[in-house]
């Protein structure tokens, strides 16, 4: 059985934890507002993947997911729209992505399980991938190869797959994995052998793709059917961290460090220090920063990042929005969003490439748009 590894304070001293006096460095302005209907819109996101589309983000909630475009006067332009077959369905996640040839890909999954490619060029269904047991909680894409996604389910796994072959490669599953639903997951920004899972079992685990990857690469020249292919079951994850106390709803890295949250007020800075080589068990985990979000104690709810991990926005049951810059040590609040329009838990954030836009994806069925205001420039 792998040894679970409680956390240390950071570097032999106490974590840094941030303030809520906002610095008002950057400010913002409410500056579009768009209804999506009665259904809770639970996932929005830029797509990071292709500068031509830098500021087109897309939403999901219901059986529909929505692509938009923000335009310069505050607007926001519906390009396209994908309403399931299924009435019952309900999207929890997307996430961009791109076949062989660059084709932009949008991938959304929820309630029913099912996954589904969309072409953004063709505004078809191109692929629908089945697999996992139960609905699924999120679904992140490989920053190095786009045409991997990695799931995370209701199932108690998370399984890799390949979008242009259909494929699922890897499934991480069994005797050292979670031991309830799996709410979030995300690929390692540049060690592409790496994976972060965290979920109701109130752990983070670390997991090595290493010795798998001959798979990976079988994957994208695989001819037989998909369900012939021999998908592999990762089962012993290198670290299982208990950081929080709680369900675990959203993990990150940051670098070779991980920002995890929970249902406790607040998002948590750490370091595990791993080998893939090592013994499942055997690394160690500092704690280093915590930032605090007020009123953010229930689950199922998303930070996020501008593309160059500067700026980190969470939103909380209230409809208020914490931009925290996360590499500053202690961490520095930033702003704190709020508008009378805006009071239903926001359920994800998203944050433009430069930082300059905000969007935030509510329960009642909202989306909203929040600009950098100007700044007049200081006297000499």
């Amino acid at each position: 059985m792998a040894r679970v590894v409680f956390p240390k304070k950071g570097l032999g001293h106490e974590a840094a934890v941030g303030s809520l006096t906002p610095s008002g460095q950057r400010e913002y302005k409410l500056r579009g507002k768009r209804n999506e209907g009665k259904c809770p819109v639970y996932a929005i996101g830029f797509n990071f993947l292709d500068a031509r589309y830098h500021n087109v983000f897309a939403t999901c909630g219901g059986n529909r997911v929505t692509t938009y475009r923000g335009l310069p006067d505050g607007k926001l332009a519906v390009l396209e729209a994908y309403v399931d077959e299924d009435k019952e369905e309900s999207y929890y996640t997307l996430s961009w992505a791109a076949d062989l040839d660059g084709t932009p890909l949008l991938v959304a999954a929820g309630m029913n399980g099912i996954i589904r490619i969309i072409n953004c060029a063709t505004e078809k269904i191109s692929k629908s991938l089945v697999g996992h047991g139960n609905s699924i909680n999120e679904i992140r894409t490989q920053p190095l190869k786009p045409s991997l996604i990695i799931t995370a389910s209701k199932d108690e796994s998370a399984r890799l797959w390949n979008i242009h072959t259909g494929i699922c490669i890897l499934i991480f599953a069994g005797e050292a994995a979670h031991l309830h639903e799996v709410l979030s997951v995300d690929f390692h920004p540049y060690d592409i052998h790496r994976i972060a899972t965290c979920g109701m079992d109130n752990t983070v685990k670390i997991w090595s793709m290493k010795e798998f990857w001959p798979y990976v690469d079988k994957s994208f020249t695989w001819t037989d059917l998909p369900s012939k292919f021999p998908t592999k079951y990762v089962q012993f994850p290198l670290i299982t961290a208990v950081v929080h106390t709680n369900y675990v709803d959203c993990t990150r890295w940051l670098g070779d460090f991980i920002l995890s949250k929970s249902v406790d007020n607040e998002i948590v800075l750490w370091e595990p220090k791993t080998k893939d080589d090592q013994n499942p068990g055997e690394g160690s985990i500092d704690v280093l920063q915590k930032y605090p979000v007020p009123a953010c104690d229930i689950w199922f709810m998303k930070f996020s990042f501008d593309f160059h991990f500067n700026q980190l926005a969470i939103g909380n049951r209230e409809g208020k929005i914490y931009v925290w810059e996360v590499q500053a040590s202690p961490p520095v609040l930033i702003t704190r969003l709020s508008n009378p329009q805006c009071k239903s838990p926001i359920r994800q954030t998203a944050v433009s490439f430069d930082g300059s836009m905000i969007l935030a994806c509510c329960e009642d069925g909202n989306i909203y748009r929040w600009d950098e205001v100007d700044q007049p420039a200081a006297e000499s």
